[in-house]
């Protein structure tokens, strides 16, 4: 139920949940942040946490856990082989999606790579409404190709479509058709599609999905990483799914689709990653790779303490009370930054709030990274540092040339559990000021990329000296203040 506030109109959201455990933060001086970005290549996956204020790199992995996910890892049954700990996982599994065929992996990528490796054949197509970073690696590296198929809607960057990570399904069926189903490795649905801003996918269009998957013969996946998400808007903005219970929403899709990934870094907060099916056919044509990539099959690469902390956390995400709490923070910045004119994805998804950079600096090039300028500007305006999901994100075609994004995003995760209001206020309010001085924003250069997955582990420097003058005019505005 939603709570009024009787002073104000404004929609607060109100944690239903109370803190019991802190841990210190640090706000270095605007200098020092210049300093720290230009050091870590202006590639925010390098900065190092001591370094940072709010951590909206992702809401992989950096959840606040519950007091129940905490206690159970106390119970933990190590043993190599017959682990009662994975007889609790599977427990937790068959109850929220009702299916008993279970494969750990030690993350979501993981269940990618086995995946990838069980199906994928050079030269075959593996069809998505879009595509994740590594989900496109693991395809490619052998030899199939990705092709995405998301409605025309989801690209753009402010509407009011509440679904916009939907299959455009006229086109899924044309290019089916156009390739031959044996050339079509898999169709794989994203929940909260992330690289178009955590837009959710609808249950009438994932339903319609595996229904065309069948017709054809054609393996369905659902990567359920975001399901949570994806079911609170399921929940709260399709009218079919008002008075489902999210457990039956679950059920349903687990029925309905061949197979089911997830990361539990996000779904359920807690490490480790898993792949379930109905039929057993699935999981017994996978099982083979679990012990040569992973580990024996009752841990899968997983230690035994997050398993326990992911069965609790999978019986936790079917509980609104629990699973609002990201969504609704994410979409109080997202009014915030729009109320200050800040370009930013609309509607709100899920994961975080997405600057549309293409907006935020227009002039510049693709090829001087601007979401990743972007992100650059926020860490040194307020020791805030997001992701790039942009051009830095992709890869470059088989000839070098660049790959250019079709959204060029700067995400600002919302960790759940993790970060007060006041918090969310301070990073609405340190964007808009540098949505305010975003003339002095200048482009980036490569001075060292990798050939895959450069976002992780790629460098660049600044064109000119566009961060030293940004400094300059945060001093000038803000004086002492950090």
């Amino acid at each position: 139920m939603p709570v009024k506030f009787y002073a104000t109109d404004e929609k607060i959201p109100l944690e239903m949940h109370k803190v019991r455990m802190i841990q210190k933060l640090n706000l270095l001086p605007v200098e020092e942040r210049l300093k720290k970005i230009q050091e870590a290549g202006n590639n925010t996956f390098l900065l190092q946490n001591k370094d940072i204020y709010l951590d909206m790199l992702t809401d992989s992995g950096v959840n606040a856990m519950s007091d129940l996910q905490t206690a159970s890892m106390l119970q933990a049954d190590d043993s190599y082989a017959g682990s009662e700990t994975f007889n609790r996982v599977k427990a937790a599994v068959k109850e929220v999606f009702g299916t008993e065929n279970v494969l750990p992996a030690h993350q979501g990528r993981a269940c990618e790579n086995i995946l990838a490796e069980a199906y994928v054949k050079p030269g075959m197509v593996a069809l998505m409404n879009f595509h994740f970073t590594t989900t496109k690696a693991h395809i490619t590296r052998l030899g199939g190709e990705v092709i995405e198929l998301v409605q025309k809607k989801g690209l753009i960057p402010q509407s009011d479509d509440p679904f916009k990570g939907d299959f455009d399904l006229k086109e899924l069926k044309a290019t089916i058709k156009k390739y031959g189903p044996e050339k079509v490795a898999f169709v794989r649905v994203e929940a909260g599609t992330n690289l178009i801003g955590g837009q959710p996918v609808s249950l009438e269009n994932m339903l319609a999905v595996s229904d065309i998957c069948h017709d054809y013969g054609i393996k369905s996946i659902l990567d359920a990483s975001l399901l949570q998400d994806n079911v609170y808007f399921m929940k709260t903005r399709e009218p079919q799914c008002k008075y489902m219970t999210t457990k039956e929403i679950y059920h349903l899709l687990a029925s309905r689709f061949d197979i089911i990934y997830f990361s539990a870094r996000k779904l359920g907060f807690s490490r480790g990653g898993i792949i379930t099916s109905v039929d057993p056919k699935y999981t017994n044509e996978m099982m083979e790779f679990i012990p040569l990539y992973e580990g024996f099959l009752t841990y899968g690469g997983m230690e035994v303490r997050s398993m326990e902390a992911m069965a609790q956390g999978l019986l936790e995400s079917l509980d609104m009370e629990y699973i609002n709490q990201g969504p609704e923070f994410i979409e109080y910045l997202v009014n915030d930054l729009d109320k200050y004119g800040v370009p930013v994805i609309k509607p709100a998804g899920g994961l975080g709030a997405h600057l549309d950079c293409q907006a935020f600096v227009p002039e510049m090039p693709h090829n001087q990274y601007p979401a990743a300028a972007v992100g650059a500007a926020i860490y040194i305006a307020g020791g805030i540092r997001g992701m790039e999901r942009g051009t830095v994100s992709e890869q470059r075609e088989e000839d070098g040339t660049e790959r250019f994004a079709e959204l060029e995003l700067q995400r600002l995760a919302v960790p759940r559990r993790v970060y007060t209001l006041s918090q969310i206020k301070y990073c609405a309010d340190r964007v808009k000021w540098v949505w305010d001085n975003r003339n002095l924003i200048g482009g980036l250069e490569w001075t060292l990329e990798p050939k895959v997955l450069r976002f992780f582990f790629g460098r660049m420097k600044e064109i000119g000296y566009w961060q030293e003058e940004l400094v300059e005019k945060f001093k000038q505005d803000f004086g002492d203040s950090l």
